[in-house]
């Protein structure tokens, strides 16, 4: 694992070792370890209930588990709340779209950006100097950048409430966007959207992924197979909390025991199509 500086692309970004989630007696997730590179989509795939969703809380701080660590960039950062693990680089997206539905896409996006905000109480009040700078920069990143890769320039000034759910997924991936991670976490981008939306947000994740001026390593969370075994460089499957298997999308394919759990015939025969 590097310990500091600059990680270089195949370097371990992210590791769990053994964690332990449980609520009460129902253990949601149970001695599970994971390895992202950087510059990896690495998929997390499994049943409901699987523990999918809690293993990405763990990762971005929402959760504490009771055992085991989590690592970003070579950092411990199991005692870390989530507001200090986004200032590392870490972001995500949420199942349900958690958007200020009364403010309009661009304000939602703007809250992205935050933690690049440092001016004080002083320069902000009369909107001079580092606060001034900032706020351009800012902007500038967010109008140029993020809103004409989610090709979004139509609805900027729109509020979000009022955006067919699709637009509002991508308006919830600006956001995280803004952040400018290295690492995003992405729970269900697909989920609710029609054919022609789930291909659009397939290419917008791997846009960002490898485009030179992106190159987020992905961790996702989602349920359709066919676009998981498409972008994912490695796949994580997990089954009532327990971890099955990480491997490529072809060995994932291939194991009887995933099949027997998750994937099924019909499904698998789906994604090898």
């Amino acid at each position: 694992m590097v310990q500091g500086g600059e990680l270089k692309e195949g370097d371990i970004i992210l590791k769990l070792e053994d964690v332990h989630m449980s609520f009460g007696k129902v253990a949601a997730l149970a001695g599970v370890s994971l390895e992202v590179r950087k510059g990896e989509i690495h998929s997390i795939i499994g049943p409901n209930g699987a523990g999918k969703t809690v293993m990405m809380n763990c990762i971005n701080g929402l959760y504490k588990p009771q055992k085991g660590n989590i690592f970003f960039k070579g950092q411990k950062v199991n005692g870390l709340r989530p507001y200090r693990r986004a200032e590392l680089g870490i972001s995500r997206t949420f199942q349900k779209l958690e958007l200020f539905g009364g403010m309009t896409v661009l304000d939602n996006i703007r809250l992205g950006r935050h933690i690049h905000l440092k001016s004080g109480i002083f320069s902000g009040s009369i909107y001079v100097g580092k606060t001034k700078a900032e706020e351009i920069t800012s902007r500038k990143f967010i109008e140029e950048e993020i809103i004409d890769l989610l090709e979004i320039e139509s609805i900027r000034d729109k509020p979000a409430h009022m955006l067919p759910y699709g637009l509002q997924k991508r308006v919830e991936l600006g956001r995280a966007l803004a952040l400018n991670p290295e690492l995003i976490l992405l729970d269900e981008p697909l989920a609710g959207l029609n054919l022609e939306e789930v291909e659009d947000m397939a290419r917008f994740i791997l846009d960002i992924n490898e485009e030179k001026r992106w190159k987020v390593t992905c961790v996702l969370v989602e349920h359709d197979m066919g676009v998981v075994m498409d972008i994912s460089n490695n796949v994580n499957v997990l089954n009532f909390g327990i971890q099955i298997m990480d491997g490529t999308p072809e060995e994932v394919q291939a194991n009887p025991e995933v099949v027997k759990a998750y994937l099924g015939e019909e499904d698998l025969y789906s994604t090898r199509r």
